[in-house]
């Protein structure tokens, strides 16, 4: 058994948590995960069933979504949020379009044009409009939606809860407000917007405004973001290793474990159930590292 964390932030380690996948089932590359109100578990992965839904046993549910052949409705998954109504946000970063769904797929909101990618810098020096590569989507107490938009462009976009574009900041750069990847967005309860800014080795924080709060630093690779019912705040590094830190909201760090390769050897996104269980979802480049990985809290 590897334990992995510190003190009240400990954890046993489940690499072959998704046991009870259906026969000859293909896994693909699990991008991300989140969990909705029932504590069902939602993988937005890139494989020919790109959305999926488990119990918290690890027993399949159902699946819905295509991305079976050129014009299918997913190319390559990238981040998935869910939201108090239970309804599932998607970011495709090649179809450059966020999508709002049902739990049984039925579309209920698209952002951006599929297939289409914005001008990232316009002739005249402007940065680019949605979307070009999106990577993530959260939401903020009042509806307003956030995009990180993400490998192709540089840039953070609040949409109102219909849909409006209201709002957009960032340009390539290091300094504050300025992003090299964007690889996801998260909201806390506060409303304050934070930006993996992953090449940056970075977490930048801004009101729903676009002003600039703060950074945090200590960071390798930050890839994904995830604020728990505990109050604390959960990172996948991408860099270092691969792994998972925990943070409380003043940006203090708590726990991690990077570099271990009984833990997670490729995350690329987590979330956390109502009993603070961590989820990481693994891209990996070879079947083996394509899979969930469960920490179940000690």
């Amino acid at each position: 058994m590897t334990v992995v964390g510190d003190g009240l932030n400990r954890y046993e380690v489940d690499r072959d948590w998704l046991r009870k996948k259906p026969e000859f089932w293909n896994m693909g590359e699990c991008a991300d995960v989140a969990i909705d109100s029932h504590d069902r578990l939602w993988l937005f992965s890139r494989s020919n069933n790109p959305v999926t839904c488990w119990d918290v046993d690890g027993n399949f549910i159902g699946s819905w979504g295509d991305r079976g052949n050129q014009h299918g409705e997913f190319k390559v998954p990238h981040g998935i949020f869910i939201d108090r109504e239970d309804t599932i946000w998607l970011a495709d970063h090649q179809t450059h379009v966020v999508t709002r769904h049902q739990t049984d797929g039925k579309v209920l909101m698209e952002l951006g044009v599929f297939g289409y990618a914005s001008i990232t810098v316009t002739t005249v020096g402007g940065n680019g409009d949605p979307f070009n590569n999106p990577t993530g989507v959260a939401l903020a107490s009042d509806g307003s939606i956030f995009v990180s938009d993400g490998y192709g462009n540089r840039r953070v976009h609040r949409f109102s809860p219909t849909g409006d574009l209201e709002l957009s900041w960032g340009e390539a750069g290091t300094g504050p407000g300025q992003f090299s990847i964007l690889h996801k967005v998260g909201v806390d309860p506060d409303d304050r917007v934070y930006i993996c800014d992953r090449e940056n080795n970075r977490i930048q924080i801004f009101d729903r405004d676009g002003k600039y709060l703060n950074q945090w630093d200590d960071l390798v690779g930050p890839g994904d973001i995830h604020f728990g019912h505990d109050g604390l705040v959960y990172v996948v590094e991408q860099g270092g290793g691969n792994g998972i830190s925990i943070w409380d909201q003043n940006g203090s760090i708590i726990t991690r474990w990077r570099g271990n390769k009984e833990a997670c050897v490729s995350a690329h996104g987590c979330c956390i159930d109502s009993s603070g269980n961590i989820y990481v979802a693994e891209i990996g480049d070879h079947i083996d590292g394509q899979r969930i990985t469960k920490f179940s809290k000690i």
